[in-house]
């Protein structure tokens, strides 16, 4: 007789020590200000987008850039340094922080996620982990960044790719899984 494989029981789902990190007003006030401005294609004010981020608590350097139809999940777990671009359709899910360096480049399409399940556990309990891209990186247009990856300065994600983990300075990576296909090298 087979024995039975547990299951999954999402009845009792688990987020863990997961906190959304702002009162229940301060989510909705950021929703509507997302759908109006963020999500809306016809807004293109990079300064409105930067003071409005400011507002509801993200870190925003210098002349960034926030194209529109942009999707941010919590401001106050974003950090834009100086001279960074935000393409259009870009989606922050930032369940926990997410830093984006100096001179940086999220290309339109990409999806950055930090958070994702454990689905070895019965409860497909929540796991998050900060994201952080260094200065220089360019995540090229419909490319994923998972939980906990780290672009090194100057990495390259070529179109699509898929990363988890660590891209090395200047390293160029492509695929699903992205693996390291080269060197950057500028000038």
């Amino acid at each position: 007789m087979a024995t039975q494989r547990p299951q999954v029981d999402l009845r009792r789902y688990e987020k863990g020590d997961y906190h959304p990190g702002a009162p229940l007003w301060k989510q909705l006030a950021w929703y509507a200000v997302s759908l109006l401005v963020f999500r809306n294609p016809w807004v293109v004010s990079y300064r409105l987008k930067r003071a409005l981020l400011r507002a509801f608590g993200a870190r925003v350097g210098r002349d960034v850039v926030i194209k529109p139809s942009v999707q941010i999940k919590f401001p106050w777990r974003l950090v834009l340094d100086d001279y960074c671009q935000v393409g259009e359709h870009v989606w922050i899910d930032n369940m926990a922080p997410v830093h984006i360096g100096p001179h940086a480049t999220v290309s339109q399409g990409c999806y950055l996620t930090t958070g994702s399940h454990d689905y070895t556990h019965p409860h497909f309990r929540l796991y998050t982990a900060p994201i952080v891209i260094e200065a220089g990186c360019w995540v090229a247009a419909r490319s994923v960044l998972g939980p906990g990856t780290h672009c090194g300065h100057h990495s390259v994600l070529l179109l699509g790719s898929v990363a988890t983990g660590t891209l090395e300075p200047f390293g160029i990576y492509r695929g699903n899984p992205a693996v390291k296909v080269g060197e950057r090298r500028i000038g």
